[in-house]
C-alpha cells in the first residue's frame, strides 16, 4: 500500500484566491458608487455655477456710479471665486445691442431712435449662498444700491434645483448604508470561511501552549496584505475604468475631481485594511474559544 505525504498545514494561511477576490470586488463596488458620488458632485458644482443674478442699471447712471457699483460687488461675499478672478461680466448697452442682434438677427436701431437697452452686471452666486431665502436678501441689497434699476434671477430653477438635490441626497444616502453593510458582511462570511480550515491547526497551537498573540499574529498579517492588495488591485480597475471613459466620451472629462478620486483610492485600501483584519481577528478570536466539540 503506497502512501502519499500530505502538505503540511501553515499557521495563517488561508485561501488566497478567493479572499483576495470577493474582497477587490466587494472594495470595487464600493469605490464605483464613491466614483459617481463624486461625479454626481462635481456636476452639482457646475450646475451651481450656472445661477446668477442679472443686475441692469438706470440709463442716467454716471461713469462714478457705475465703477462704485462694480467695486461693491467685488467685495461681496457672495460673488462666485472663478479661479484667480471673480464671477462678476460687465455688459454695456451696446454690447447688449450687439448681442441681441447676433441672437435674433433684427437691428431695432433702424426704428428706434435710442437704444432701449440698459448697461448691466452678471453676478455668479457661490454655492453656500445658493438658498432661495439668501438669494431673495441679496436681490433686495442690491435692489437698494444707487444706479440700480432692476435685479433679476431665475427664481424657479434655484427652487428646482435645491429640492431635487436635496432628494437625491436622501436616495443616493439609503444606498450608500445598504453597500457599506453588504461589503462589510460579503468581506466578513468569506474571510470566516477561509478560515474554517484552519480551526484545528489554531486548537493545536493551543494545546501545545501557544499564546493567542502568537496564534493572531501570522493571521493578521496576511489579512493586512490581503486588504491592501485588494484596495490597490481595486483602485487600479477603476481609475482605467475611467480614463478609458474620460478618452471615448466627450465631456467625461469634466466631471473628475482627480484630488477626491485619490482621496477616495486611499480610503479604499484603508477600507480593505481594516475589514479584512477585523473580520480576521473576529474569526480567529471564534475559534479560539470555541471548545472541540464546537469545532467539530
Amino acid at each position: 500500500m503506497s502512501t502519499y505525504p500530505r502538505k503540511k498545514a501553515k499557521l495563517g494561511k488561508f485561501k488566497f484566491a478567493s479572499v483576495l477576490f470577493s474582497t477587490t470586488l466587494s472594495l470595487f463596488i464600493l469605490g464605483l458608487f464613491g466614483v459617481i458620488i463624486i461625479q454626481a458632485k462635481t456636476l452639482t458644482k457646475i450646475i451651481r455655477e450656472n445661477i446668477e443674478i442679472q443686475v441692469f442699471l438706470n440709463k442716467n447712471v454716471t461713469e462714478s456710479e457705475l465703477k462704485a457699483i462694480g467695486k461693491s460687488f467685488e467685495s461681496k461675499p457672495y460673488v462666485l471665486q472663478s479661479g484667480d478672478s471673480l464671477a462678476i461680466t460687465f455688459i454695456s448697452q451696446d454690447e447688449a445691442a450687439k448681442s441681441f442682434l447676433e441672437d435674433t438677427g433684427e437691428d431695432f436701431t433702424q426704428f428706434l431712435d435710442d437704444n432701449p437697452l440698459r448697461d448691466s452686471y452678471t453676478i455668479a452666486i457661490a454655492e453656500e449662498y445658493q438658498t432661495a431665502e439668501q438669494i431673495e436678501e441679496i436681490v433686495k441689497e442690491i435692489e437698494a444700491m444707487n444706479g440700480v434699476f432692476e435685479v433679476t434671477y431665475m427664481e424657479d430653477l434655484v427652487e428646482s434645483i435645491n429640492k431635487n438635490l436635496f432628494k437625491v441626497a436622501l436616495v443616493m444616502g439609503g444606498f450608500i448604508m445598504i453597500l457599506v453593510f453588504t461589503v462589510v458582511m460579503l468581506i466578513n462570511n468569506t474571510i470566516r470561511l477561509a478560515l474554517f480550515s484552519q480551526r484545528f491547526l489554531i486548537r493545536s497551537m493551543q494545546l501545545v501552549g501557544a499564546t493567542r498573540g502568537f496564534i493572531r499574529k501570522p493571521f493578521l498579517g496576511r489579512a493586512f496584505v490581503f486588504g491592501v492588495l485588494s484596495g490597490i488591485m481595486a483602485s487600479a480597475i477603476l481609475l482605467g475604468i475611467i480614463e478609458y471613459t474620460k478618452a471615448n466620451i466627450d465631456g467625461f472629462a469634466l466631471l473628475q475631481d482627480y484630488n477626491l478620486l485619490y482621496a477616495l483610492f486611499g480610503g479604499l485600501i484603508i477600507t480593505g485594511i481594516l475589514l479584512s483584519v477585523l473580520s480576521t481577528l473576529q474569526a480567529v478570536n471564534k475559534y479560539l474559544n470555541m471548545s472541540l466539540d464546537e469545532l467539530y
